[in-house]
């Protein structure tokens, strides 16, 4: 008896693993987005994902203020020196571009148009210094490579 039941296990498995396989979800375009700019711990994160390559921020001057109003527990504060300092739900976040760990001075020289997704985890995150308990927020920039196949889309122009 222990036999069939044991027979029947493995069967009931091999079935729903290759059923698994079949059956899996195309992903959505954010996951397409998180899969080509994130690594490591930082595709592991769950978060707020914004494709800001089919954005238009050309009256933007910092991406803290297009952000804010979007993210919710998101506030962003202006120190005396100017400089913006983002705040989810009440402690400092942590900043990342290109996975770097930046100061949020950084953002007010980084253009906006050279932003191609943002990444906004409102939890604790292990691959900030101390866990990053004020949230993270990673922001990706346009590769080259990405540069590339924008020239290539568009049409030539003939002199």
């Amino acid at each position: 008896m222990k036999k069939i039941l044991l027979i029947a296990a493995l069967i009931t498995t091999t079935i729903g693993t290759m059923a698994q396989k079949y059956t899996s979800r195309a992903k959505s375009p954010k996951e397409l987005l998180n899969d080509r700019y994130t690594s490591g711990l930082f595709k592991n994160a769950e978060g707020t994902i914004f494709d800001i390559e089919n954005e238009t921020l050309g009256s933007y001057l910092n991406i803290l203020d297009w952000l804010e109003g979007r993210v919710a527990g998101l506030q962003v504060f202006v120190s005396g020196s100017g400089v913006r300092v983002p705040v989810i739900r009440g402690s400092v976040a942590t900043i990342f571009v290109d996975e770097m760990r930046m100061d949020a001075l950084f953002l007010n020289s980084l253009p906006v148009n050279d932003i191609a997704m943002i990444k906004v985890i409102k939890g604790p995150f292990a691959g900030a210094v101390g866990n990053g308990g004020g949230g993270t927020i990673a922001i990706y920039t346009i590769r080259g490579e990405d540069d590339d196949e924008e020239e290539e889309e568009s049409p030539s122009q003939i002199p």
